[in-house]
């Protein structure tokens, strides 16, 4: 069926409402940057609500990271805790749970809801018992419709209540979904009556959404896939209060490109936190970029796109219903292109600013060195590698190698694909050339006299020298490497490979 084309009119009020069970990982970060573009394509307003009901989940700076890390990748929000807007205001689930009471008398007063007293133990059995019978397992509504008495002897065995929604038999809840088309579900299909305010007096999730979205006048709920179970319930709840309700467009999951099943964390071969893509030298435009093209696309063949630039070609029309694979490769590739784009003196700030977090084994040694003393230095292996690094981690691990090749074991593997004899000859002209050198070091003049005297050029010259002094055969241009190396570490190197060869 073909799904009718979404209209945007009129205020838009969006939001981004996370559980600080824990850190921004990709896919927060997916919901939060599409809500965001959503708002600012149509010039609406994009609130961040926390919702924190579930104190015991709940991790120490949870909040602050969500907060950081959206600001890192440059998404900023036009209400929240931090800009409340009075007439919306609180921002935090747990300051709003009179707000949730009173609605929940509202649906108790209008029987639209009742009082459940089974126990845990008396629900476990009914699983059981529904599992057995291979029934779909649901609450059976046993507590609809208890007498006075009924409740009074509950009350007297000391017995917890929850409050539970009634919902009517053979009832379809249906919406128009902005991404996925017509999506319905049957009352009888949805797990029975369920819970609206848990014993402890505190609303469940599926209740307190629905009331903070329509007391902030959310327009539009924009949300992953896997909430797609609970729209229904949520309907229910808009249905009883007789309340407006928002349009829904559930997002594409992300799934992994290797084993095409939903990214979770046991996917270890990738990196599921955006503070482990900061610390690790990913550029938050590039991520941004990278984050917008899992789920949606843009009109032409046009990848990389600024911030700005996303927004203008945002359309809700064009999100895709179909999965969104993680591509390592593609984020790689993404990457590179963003530091490309930076200047050598950006580039550097970026890689001594990740030195100074010292949150990385890489950066706590090169902090360890005080590296940050030596910026220019940094500049110019920054200015060699500029054209190859896939992450800022790249210009740190070569500054490390650099600063520690007189540390560094050497295999000197990739060596025996070359006549040994004529490598042995390049590297005593070069210890000759270096030991007769008391002033700057000419590079390109050495190699042009090895070239001369041993007659090696070409491949046969540079890639042994790449190895010699890298410990690879790939590498730039071997005199710009050579440049920012201490003399006296040219010379070790030269001497352990001619060991080497010896031997």
């Amino acid at each position: 069926m073909k799904k009718d084309k979404v209209e945007v009119t009129g205020d838009v009020r969006v939001r981004y409402a996370p559980s600080p069970t824990g850190f921004l990982h990709l896919g927060n970060a997916q919901s939060a940057l599409f809500n965001y573009l959503f708002a600012k394509h149509y010039n609406g307003t994009w609130v961040l609500r926390i919702e924190d009901t579930d104190l015991l989940r709940n991790v120490p700076h949870g909040e602050e990271s969500q907060m950081e890390n959206l600001h890192w990748l440059g998404i900023d929000w036009d209400e929240g805790p931090d800009k409340p807007k009075v007439e919306f205001a609180p921002y935090h689930q747990k300051d709003r749970v009179d707000l949730y009471h009173k609605y929940v008398q509202q649906l108790l007063d209008a029987g639209f809801a009742y009082r459940d007293y089974t126990t845990e133990e008396e629900l476990k059995d009914l699983h059981e018992q529904q599992l057995a019978a291979k029934i779909a397992p649901h609450y059976d509504g046993r507590w609809y419709g208890a007498t006075k008495e009924q409740i009074e002897q509950a009350q007297a065995e000391g017995r917890k209540s929850t409050v539970r929604l009634h919902l009517p038999e053979d009832h379809v809840y249906g919406w128009d979904d902005m991404i996925k088309g017509r999506v319905e579900f049957n009352s009888d299909n949805i797990g029975g009556d369920f819970i609206i305010e848990k014993s402890n007096g505190m609303a469940t999730y599926n209740f307190a959404v629905v009331i903070d979205d329509y007391l902030m006048k959310m327009t539009h709920v924009l949300r992953g896939d896997d909430h797609i179970a609970n729209t229904p319930k949520q309907i229910a709840v808009y249905e009883a209060l007789g309340i407006p309700q928002p349009l829904f467009g559930h997002i594409t999951l992300i799934y992994s490109l290797d084993t095409h099943k939903k990214l979770s964390k046991r996917d270890k071969n990738t990196l599921q936190f955006i503070s482990q893509y900061r610390k690790y030298g990913y550029l938050s435009e590039a991520l941004l970029n990278f984050i917008a093209f899992l789920g949606w696309s843009p009109v032409g063949e046009k990848e990389l796109f600024t911030k700005e630039e996303l927004i203008e070609a945002y359309d809700i029309n064009r999100m895709s219903a179909s999965p969104a694979y993680f591509d390592q490769k593609k984020l790689d590739w993404t990457n590179a292109e963003y530091i490309k784009k930076l200047s050598v003196e950006e580039l550097a700030t970026r890689v001594l600013s990740l030195v100074d977090a010292a949150e990385t084994e890489v950066a706590q040694q090169l902090k360890a060195i005080n590296i940050g003393n030596e910026i220019e230095f940094v500049k110019k292996v920054i200015d060699i590698y500029h054209t190859e690094a896939k992450t800022l981690m790249t210009f740190m691990e070569k500054i490390l190698f650099i600063k520690q090749a007189d540390q560094v074991h050497f295999t000197y593997d990739d060596l025996a694909e070359f006549d040994s004899e004529s490598v042995k000859q390049i590297l005593n002209v070069m210890d000759k050339e270096l030991k007769d050198t008391t002033d700057i070091i000419d590079y390109p003049a050495i190699l042009t006299t090895i070239q001369k005297l041993t007659s090696q050029k070409g491949r046969k010259l540079y890639m042994p020298l790449n190895v010699i002094f890298t410990d690879s055969k790939s590498a730039p241009q071997i005199v710009d490497i050579l440049s920012v190396m201490p003399k006296k570490t040219v010379q070790l190197l030269v001497n352990n490979a001619l060991k080497f060869l010896n031997n």
